[in-house]
């Protein structure tokens, strides 16, 4: 296997605009519509990440699907930033919920464990 194998993660939602408000305003970004794959029917409904193919790390989407439900699934995705409590302390606001405050997981930085407004609990990583 090669080194840092994931490139690429999805987020199956059940609201897309909810979703994407609280994602945008949490991470302070703005996701991108993408078109349906070629072959899937036109109910899938995909916003990506912002993303640098050049870059290291791995790009993703929010993707709502008939037959793919949000909420816990055995999968977690881990968000860098620079302070994950930044982030963290973003989320109730965006109708989120914080599971476990930033916490340390010396040496190897800090992680913050929150629900978005899907029931998808995801991570949030720093170094600090």
């Amino acid at each position: 296997m090669k080194p840092n194998p994931v490139v690429w993660f999805e987020i199956y939602v059940q609201d897309m605009a909810r979703a994407q408000r609280f994602y945008e305003t949490v991470f302070r970004c703005t996701l991108q519509p993408l078109a349906t794959p070629t072959g899937l029917d036109g109910s899938m409904q995909l916003l990506a990440f912002p993303g640098d193919m050049t870059s290291m790390g791995s790009g993703g989407m929010l993707v709502k699907m008939d037959g793919m439900p949000s909420g816990g699934g055995g999968t977690l995705v881990y968000f860098a930033c620079d302070d994950c409590a930044v982030e963290q302390g973003r989320v109730e606001a965006a109708g989120g919920q914080v599971f476990k405050p930033k916490f340390s997981i010396a040496p190897h930085g800090h992680i913050a464990l929150v629900v978005d407004t899907e029931g998808n609990c995801i991570g949030l990583h720093s170094m600090t």
